[in-house]
């Protein structure tokens, strides 16, 4: 099947007349494909490597493939305002500041961290997308704040990207944080071909990684006082979509629900959520590493230096 999706991403790439179907998304889609490392074109049972179809592979580094950079992307930002809290909090304000906090926390600890807005400013999906994967890192992280039409709803709920979403709450909580990216996301929707083809890409790649982080993130986020777990969920965000690289997004609480928002208002609620998500990011570093022989399991079972390796963050 997935050699099936590839002649079909081939055959799309090479036909030039159809690029006024997506003409934003033409450089975007090409660097999805690159999620397979290496593009095969088998035309006429001829296999080639077309490098001008096939999104750069990730750069060689210095020593081995370790866990040192992290992507965080603060939802919305400018004209979108994101969702609104009853006292007029907007999420596009609160998520920046806890990316901040996060970011800072990260750094102390010796992870390169690249930020998709580091400012009150709008960015498009083929933008935020390119960010991360020029950045080649090694985690994507989108921060957002929930909504509902009723003030009742509240707690926190992690996802991984998935073209089917676990539930109906799920797939409206991907449909109102992809309207922010208009036609680009519109290009997702089901009866496009292109989203099934995504979607293959997506299934060979990274996926196991990001449900284990987004595992890692519901956890430690669900210990935070009074924070009502969700649970891990799967949906079709397309900023995820689009990442070369294991990704999560998370949802902090609803800001909806004015006893949430009363919380999310507070320095020690974000230094709470920062906290967690750090934890999150530093154990699944360790297990990265350990996957990928830059460490190895002590007799506890828990990570330990290889010998010839500078310290982890």
């Amino acid at each position: 099947m997935t050699g099936h999706r590839t002649r079909r991403v081939c055959e799309f790439c090479r036909d030039s007349s159809r690029s006024d179907r997506v003409p934003a998304l033409g450089k975007w889609i090409l660097a999805v494909a690159g999620v397979l490392g290496s593009l095969t074109l088998c035309i006429g049972g001829i296999a080639t490597a077309d490098p001008a179809l096939v999104a750069a592979p990730r750069a060689e580094r210095a020593g081995p493939d370790r866990f040192d950079v992290v992507v965080l992307d603060a939802g919305h930002g400018g004209h979108d305002e994101g969702a609104t809290g009853p006292s007029g909090l907007h999420e596009k304000d609160l998520v920046l500041d806890v990316t901040h906090r996060l970011a800072e926390r990260l750094r102390r600890r010796g992870v390169r961290v690249v930020l998709t807005r580091n400012a009150d400013r709008f960015h498009s999906l083929e933008e935020r997308t390119a960010v991360a994967n020029d950045a080649r890192a090694d985690l994507f992280l989108s921060i957002h704040a929930n909504a509902s039409p009723s003030r009742r709803p509240r707690g926190i709920e992690t996802y991984f990207a998935a073209l089917d979403a676990t539930d109906d709450d799920a797939r409206k909580t991907a449909e109102r944080e992809n309207m922010a990216f208009g036609a680009a996301a519109a290009s997702f929707e089901r009866a496009d071909p292109l989203a099934v083809i995504l979607g293959d890409l997506i299934a060979t790649q990274h996926l196991q990684e990001s449900s284990e982080f987004a595992k890692l993130a519901q956890h430690e986020l669900s210990e935070i006082g009074r924070a009502r777990s969700r649970g891990v969920k799967q949906a079709p965000f397309v900023v995820l979509l689009g990442v070369q690289m294991p990704a999560s997004l998370v949802e902090i609480g609803f800001l909806t629900n004015p006893e949430e928002e009363r919380g999310l208002r507070s320095a020690s609620r974000r230094d709470a959520i920062a906290d967690s998500l750090a934890k999150a990011i530093s154990v699944f570093a360790d297990r990265y590493d350990v996957r990928r022989g830059v460490r190895e399991l002590g007799a506890a079972g828990s990570p330990t230096r290889r010998a010839g390796h500078g310290p982890h963050p």
